[in-house]
């Protein structure tokens, strides 16, 4: 007989191979059991009819819309339409809660799904249900937001709030949520689902690392309450989990003395490689800024002009004589949070950053705003936007997380071959670290310690067939994809989109086994979040 060690160790590698094999045929599974035609044998299939006569029946708070559902048939994207058999408007968890037990328990036989809407800002149809149920998470206000100002403050809100109604409610306490996105009027819900990142990422992490608590509907219709201690594996699972296991309906959520004004700075560069050691060095010191993101800009004329009505430069001579045209440069964008009275400090303290650095020093530019007119700024865009009907255009967004070590290789390619121009939409890039994500949740980033978002937020014009139409641009996107598949970049997308099934496997990597132990344990039906494509609805496991 072989040694203790020797006899664990074959058994340790055959239970990985069982388990590996069992979640491979449940995965099998649940893609292919909804192809199956159902027969007296095994389940009737219900008709749309049946499964809108059971919807009625259900004793609500709140209630379904079933003539008015074009508003849930599109999204932000603008590329996606997708009309579901209802809409529910919840006044209650129970409303969502009994809503999902309803369907669960119908089984295989009907085909209704259920996606949660918040704000509607995906861009690839991620939170429609085609002839299924759409959740408007906009309606579900209970509880009543509250503010906890003890040792840890934290905001216990609404899976269904906006960000911009938890910034103003939380500034009346001197507090507010450490991380953010760039745009705040998306719903908590929506943003924890993926992991809501913006500037200050480097410093605090995205969103879903500053989560206390989570009340979470499971695919099954149980209302669970989850965090760290309490179902931490749901708690971590639904964390950046694309709705996969869960619908968040109620979060307790990190807050942080809040700054009453931000010093708003923007500086050019012409060398990428500058741009990025500057970048890297920031978010690796400890004394730095509070916000730090970089955008590209490709041949764009007039470039400082456009600034002027908002910032000062620091040198408006030679600011004048600065000339855009025709050029690529890499603009930074920082801020240093400070209220009233520490005006002097901070100013020191962003002279002396200033100075190790090196920016074109003609192209520095700052002013000062409050730090909610700063949080909304992207809000202010959007009203002018709105103004011009420039806002409701198709988006066909692309944004990638890239390893330090392959970012120079990419923008060489990128920058210098596939983009002429960035006139379609900003082109953010900017690095954030590994170590402020929280590795059980399960969002998915590159394996390296500093990765960069680089994120190609396009619009594009109607009826175009130019060079700002959606055919151009989603060529565009299709080679930028291709090229970092093409050099084995090690890329990850944020915001994913994917088709197939596979696609999503390859996403996952080594974590995909433990995503579809997670579907089946808290959705087996597959019912929630159709819209990303990942599972389809299936036969459950006896």
């Amino acid at each position: 007989m072989g040694s203790p060690i020797g006899f664990l160790r074959q058994n340790n590698r055959f239970l990985r191979c069982f388990i590996f094999m069992f979640l491979s045929c449940m995965t099998a599974r649940i893609n292919l059991c909804s192809n199956l035609p159902f027969t007296s044998n095994n389940i009737l299939e219900l008709n749309p009819l049946d499964d809108v006569s059971s919807l009625r029946t259900l004793n609500l708070l709140g209630h379904f819309s079933f003539d008015d559902v074009h508003h849930a048939a599109k999204d932000f994207g603008n590329q996606n339409q997708y009309y579901p058999l209802a809409i529910l408007r919840p006044k209650s968890v129970a409303d969502i809660s009994t809503t999902v037990k309803h369907i669960f328990q119908m089984g295989p036989g009907s085909k209704l799904t259920i996606a949660a809407r918040g704000h509607g800002h995906s861009t690839q149809g991620q939170s429609q249900a085609h002839r299924g149920v759409v959740i408007n998470m906009e309606s579900l206000r209970k509880p009543e937001m509250q503010i906890n100002t003890e040792e840890l403050p934290y905001v216990d809100v609404s899976g269904g709030e906006l960000w911009i109604n938890i910034l103003h409610e939380s500034l009346k306490y001197g507090l507010a949520p450490k991380s953010w996105t760039d745009y705040l009027h998306l719903t908590v819900g929506g943003t924890l689902s993926n992991a809501g990142v913006s500037g200050q990422a480097f410093r605090h992490g995205p969103q879903i690392s500053n989560v206390y608590e989570l009340e979470v509907v499971t695919g099954k219709g149980d209302v669970i309450n989850c965090s760290e201690k309490q179902n931490a594996d749901l708690f971590y699972g639904v964390l950046g989990g694309l709705g996969q296991f869960g619908i968040i309906t109620r979060a307790k959520i990190a807050l942080e003395p809040a700054p009453k004004m931000v010093k708003w700075i923007r500086v050019l560069y012409s060398d990428f490689l500058t741009f990025t050691k500057d970048q890297e060095q920031l978010i690796s010191s400890k004394k730095t800024f509070d916000y730090i993101e970089g955008f590209v800009i490709i041949n764009r004329t007039g470039l400082l002009n456009n600034w002027r009505s908002s910032f000062n430069p620091q040198d408006p001579l030679q600011a004048s004589w600065f000339d855009s045209e025709g050029k690529t440069l890499f603009c930074l964008e920082m801020t240093k949070n400070f209220n009233p009275d520490e005006t002097d400090m901070v100013d020191q303290e962003v002279e002396s950053l200033l100075s190790q650095m090196s920016y074109i020093p003609s192209t520095l530019f700052v002013t000062e705003v409050s730090y909610l007119d700063f949080l909304d700024r992207v809000h202010h865009s959007e009203i002018k936007l709105r103004s011009k009907g420039l806002w409701d255009v198709p988006h066909p967004w692309i944004n990638l997380l890239i390893p330090k070590t392959r970012i120079h290789d990419f923008a060489d390619e990128v920058f210098g071959n596939i983009l002429t121009d960035t006139s379609n939409g900003p082109v953010l890039i900017y690095p954030v670290s590994s170590s402020k994500w929280d590795n059980r949740t399960s969002a998915v980033i590159p394996e390296e310690e500093i990765f960069y978002l680089v994120a190609f937020l396009s619009s594009a014009m109607p009826s175009s067939t130019g060079t700002d139409g959606i055919e151009h641009i989603l060529t565009k996107n299709k080679k930028i994809l291709e090229f970092c598949d093409a050099r084995q970049m090690g890329m990850k997308q944020y915001l994913a989109h994917y088709t197939t099934q596979g696609e999503w496997q390859a996403h996952f990597g080594p974590r995909w086994e433990t995503f579809v132990k997670r579907k089946f344990t808290y959705d087996p039906l597959a019912i929630l979040a159709p819209g990303q494509r990942i599972f389809k609805k299936a036969i459950p496991f006896s």
